[in-house]
């Protein structure tokens, strides 16, 4: 990332680059890793997710007993990739997820979590009241 730039602007750059593979802007999935798998679709990224997030976990354990910790970083990295295909996928951007941990700002994170388990049982509630 060059000095001028925020982390902002690098994941709104990078965003801009997957987006352009989508399928319906013409991402060939012989030219590129993004395009092949928005093409095999969601099954072919969200598993690749779910590595990359395991990745994260074995790195970071491995951090705790000696290991080297840049290896998280990579790890992570990885995986805020894999999940900005799946961003683009469905429509988001990282512009998205930035919005909503400022909508969280100054909120609790146990407050959060009790909040959106209320917010599934009246969900639930009016979905059984249909």
């Amino acid at each position: 990332m060059s000095p001028d730039k925020n982390s902002a602007d690098s994941l709104a750059a990078l965003a801009a680059v997957i987006a352009s593979r989508l399928p319906a802007r013409g991402g060939d999935p012989e030219a590129s890793y993004v395009a092949r798998l928005l093409h095999k679709g969601p099954d072919a990224f969200l598993k690749k997710i779910g590595e990359e997030a395991t990745e994260v976990v074995m790195a970071a354990k491995d951090a705790d007993h000696g290991g080297d910790k840049r290896k998280i970083v990579c790890e992570v990295a990885d995986l805020w990739f894999h999940s900005m295909i799946a961003l683009a996928h469905y429509g988001l951007s990282p512009a998205d997820v930035i919005a909503e941990l400022q909508r969280r700002e100054g909120t609790s994170g146990l407050e959060e979590k009790a909040m959106r388990k209320v917010k599934a049982r009246e969900a639930q509630s009016q979905g059984e009241n249909s």
